[in-house]
């Protein structure tokens, strides 16, 4: 479980965060209130769906841990701007007391065993849609990071503050496609889907990616979604990157212990 921290609306690292500016506000048009819409239309379908299991998966971590069944962390979102995230609890309580502040990694011990089959069938962010409602997140989009973690990505990852440009989602091109972060080469190789995603941005996108999400819940193959959606592979997405190296090539990308 990750250690709450204080409820706060402005970001305590905007020293590190980019300013807002045209850039900033480049998807603040017609197809962005589309996008805003129809995150507010489909989240609200899918909290009805996604009500049992939520409370299915409550009772099962109430009856099988100590602690808390939902859990809240700050994250930062668009143009900065600080919120809290919603998600079922998978973590042994008050965990990071002891191990710290870092990535969950393969076999993690701090998570419970109903953590593991929520983690595998993503069942543990259905909360976020609260936060799709209230206009924190949107249903696609970057997957959003700690505050205290956002100044050294940004510091460490070229362009990683562009992020912000748009708001953080539950889904998105990185996350159908790839393992969660487990160190700084993975974040740069996230960055390069998501600015993918922010300069490619449409509703048409949305929707594959959303049925893209369902298909990875499913553990349907990539290959097979990619085929059917025409999702962008990773061979489009990376051959058209610019680079998002670090300012010191070389650096170990496990020097970078944060936490996903």
């Amino acid at each position: 479980m990750i250690v709450e921290t204080p409820n706060k609306r402005t970001n305590p690292t905007a020293h590190a965060v980019a300013p807002e500016s045209d850039a900033s506000l480049s998807l603040a048009d017609t197809g962005s209130r589309m996008k805003a819409a129809l995150d507010v239309l489909l989240a609200a379908g899918l909290v009805v769906l996604a009500l049992p299991p939520i409370l299915l998966a409550a009772l099962l971590v109430k009856l099988t841990s100590r602690g808390p069944v939902f859990y809240s962390q700050t994250r930062v979102g668009l143009n900065g701007r600080v919120f809290r995230i919603y998600k079922i609890r998978t973590m042994y309580h008050n965990c990071e007391a002891v191990s710290g502040i870092r990535w969950a990694t393969a076999g993690d011990p701090r998570v419970t065993p109903v953590g593991r089959f929520l983690r595998a069938t993503h069942l543990d962010e259905l909360p976020q849609l609260w936060n799709v409602l209230r206009g924190d997140m949107s249903l696609v989009g970057p997957r959003p990071e700690r505050p205290e973690f956002v100044a050294r990505l940004s510091r460490e990852v070229p362009r990683y503050a562009e992020r912000l440009r748009v708001r953080p989602g539950v889904t998105g091109l990185a996350q159908v496609q790839l393992p969660a972060d487990t160190d700084l080469e993975s974040v740069r190789r996230k960055l390069v889907y998501d600015l993918h995603y922010i300069e490619n941005h449409s509703v048409w996108l949305d929707l594959r990616l959303m049925a893209g999400t369902a298909f990875k819940m499913l553990h349907l193959p990539f290959r097979l979604s990619r085929r059917v959606l025409f999702i962008p592979s990773r061979a489009v997405v990376e051959a058209a990157a610019p680079t998002t190296q670090g300012r010191e090539e070389g650096a170990a990308a496990s020097s970078c212990p944060l936490a996903s």
